[in-house]
């Protein structure tokens, strides 16, 4: 009730969902640190508002210095008044930093798990430089919000106050005079508030930009070189760049206006009131010296706390946009969830059915149409055909990736729609095309596919994967970083990797989406020998292009369009007479 009596008194225009929400969703697990911070700054408040108070008894002794004792009491008053102060001051700092920080890391853990709960539709839709600017950016603006909001409620609320009644106290209608100052402040102030949003909306566009360039230029670092590209990538860095500092050059002119403008009411109040307070034409009560210069003292420190409450509004406003962004990628729904009773996938042999599966990518296509097939247990089943025909749409449906548009695909039986993520991911290995190496050790890559896995376990997968005899000649062995997706090794080294990874997690799916691919002769014959380790016993799917690495499938898929045109062993395929034998004869023939 507190919180939102002051949002709607003391920032009515704010105190909307998202304003709210930040409070409600952040306050109250930082409430100890607040609470200390609270305290701090009615203690700074105080003692800035006894700090203008004793300034008439500073001036009074000094006109009377024969009373030494009230000298040394006001000595020793002014002393502790600047003590208290610091102390409080230093309290307010540091906690208002550690709950800031708290905030933020809590915001970004939020947007991170966020992320890894949507499906890969989402991804494929969103751009990672926004992704990026939302989880950065956006916890950074709630924290700065919540710092305004409390240190402008609570200290500059309460140092305005504290002075205010003591320039009441000391002069009453010189006081009502320097006040007619708030309205025209205001007003100024509103003015600004409504260039802020469009502003910083294309601020933060134009942050995005620079997170991609930098993100293609270090991905595309090749195609860069050898199409010479720097010009272009240059430029079109110098084009965000400059646009960012065009526009934070613009927040900041609004934001410095606010300066001058207190400035000038408040020159203009403090003149108004010297001059008054000469003629006295109000006919107040006599007034000593002291009572003046604490009145004006109190004045003048009233100053600062009423200007950052006049540039509070102008803070807020361009971090505003920032939260919203947060909220909007909180808010997102999830592309892909689980059922709301999971079940785990039962333990089997782990036999993949399709039965009539439809699909196809938003706004895309059918990519398959009523596709029936049976990948049977503990047998190697490889989908050939051209590119495009939908052979990886049907490894992305068996991960749960995605979900059919129409029909089901199962595993034992069970509709992989009713199986939980976790028992789905723990019965399947998958390796492809383009391995992605985490930017970590080699023995760690090769963990991920089973973490609690003994070095011994994963030098033991390394070597069925013919990947040891290479790993031991690294610098560091097993210890040795693998760079940004495993930049410091070669194709066929990664894909060694990625396959001990697999042997490493012994899944009994497994899931081959042209593993060989794209390697030298010397470096798939090493692959392929690792392939039919990893395959031994186990359900396998592969994927490929070029037939002589699945002429010994158990079964072999040819699918186009999306549908199943031919299946068998490549005997009855070649005896079929059918696409299968026209690829065959095109490849061998090639090579022929």
């Amino acid at each position: 009730m507190l919180r939102t009596l002051l949002l709607r008194t003391l920032l009515p225009r704010l105190a909307g969902p998202q304003i709210s929400r930040l409070l409600s969703e952040n306050l109250r697990a930082q409430a100890h640190l607040y609470a200390i911070a609270v305290g701090a700054m009615i203690l700074v408040s105080a003692m800035t508002s006894a700090t203008a108070w004793v300034m008439r008894d500073i001036v009074d002794t000094m006109t009377n210095p024969g009373n030494h004792a009230r000298v040394f009491m006001v000595a020793g008053m002014v002393a502790l008044i600047f003590f208290l102060k610091g102390v409080g001051s230093y309290v307010q700092d540091v906690t208002l930093i550690r709950a800031g920080n708290r905030i933020v890391a809590t915001q970004q853990k939020r947007l991170y798990a966020k992320l890894l709960r949507q499906g890969v539709a989402f991804f494929n839709l969103t751009e990672s430089s926004d992704l990026l600017t939302r989880v950065t950016q956006s916890a950074q603006s709630a924290r700065m919000i919540i710092d305004i909001l409390v240190t402008s409620f609570v200290r500059d609320c309460l140092t305005l106050i504290g002075l205010v009644s003591v320039m009441l106290y000391q002069q009453p209608a010189l006081t009502f005079i320097s006040l007619l100052i708030g309205p025209l402040a205001l007003l100024g102030v509103r003015l600004i508030l409504k260039k802020v949003r469009a502003i910083m909306e294309m601020e933060l566009a134009s942050l995005a930009e620079i997170i991609k360039v930098i993100q293609e230029t270090s991905a595309g670092i090749l195609v860069v070189k050898a199409f010479a590209l720097e010009d272009r990538m240059a430029a079109r860095m110098n084009s965000a760049v400059g646009q960012v500092e065009k526009r934070s050059n613009a927040i900041a002119r609004l934001e410095a206006v606010t300066s001058p403008l207190m400035d000038t009411l408040s020159g203009f109040a403090i003149a108004a009131v010297v001059a008054l307070s000469a003629v006295n034409i109000f006919g107040e009560r006599a007034t000593t010296a002291g009572q003046l210069m604490s009145f004006v003292t109190a004045l003048l420190m009233a100053y600062e706390p009423a200007k950052r409450l006049s540039r509070m509004r102008v803070a807020i406003e361009a971090n505003l946009i920032g939260v919203r962004m947060m909220f909007d990628l909180l808010d997102a729904p999830e592309s892909l969830t689980e059922a709301p009773a999971p079940v785990d996938l039962p333990a089997g042999p782990g036999q993949v059915t399709f039965e009539t599966v439809g699909f196809s990518y938003k706004g895309s296509r059918p990519v398959l149409q009523d596709l029936s097939m049976v990948c049977a247990a503990g047998k190697t089943t490889a989908l050939v055909g051209p590119s495009g025909g939908g052979k990886s749409t049907i490894l992305n449906l068996i991960l749960r990736l995605y979900d059919p548009t129409s029909g089901r695909v199962s595993i034992d039986g069970t509709d992989l729609t009713r199986a939980s993520f976790r028992s789905l991911r723990e019965r399947i290995s998958f390796v492809g095309q383009g391995t992605f190496l985490f930017s970590a050790s080699v023995l760690d890559n090769i963990r991920f596919g089973r973490p609690d896995a003994t070095e011994d376990e994963v030098i033991a997968a390394a070597r069925a994967a013919n990947a040891h005899e290479f790993i031991a000649e690294l610098s560091q062995g097993y210890q040795t970083p693998v760079g940004e997706n495993g930049a410091f090794l070669s194709g066929g080294q990664k894909q060694r990797l990625a396959i001990a990874r697999a042997i490493l997690k012994d899944s009994p799916i497994l899931l081959l989406d042209e593993a060989t691919s794209a390697l030298d002769a010397r470096s798939e014959a090493l692959v392929q020998e690792a392939i039919r380790h990893l395959t031994r016993g186990r359900t396998t799917i592969v994927i490929a292009h070029r037939l002589s690495t699945v002429l010994e499938a158990d079964r072999i898929c040819v699918i186009n369009e999306g549908r199943l045109l031919e299946q068998g062993t490549t005997a009855e395929l070649l005896a079929q007479d059918g696409m299968f034998r026209r690829l065959y004869d095109q490849q061998f023939r090639a090579v022929g």
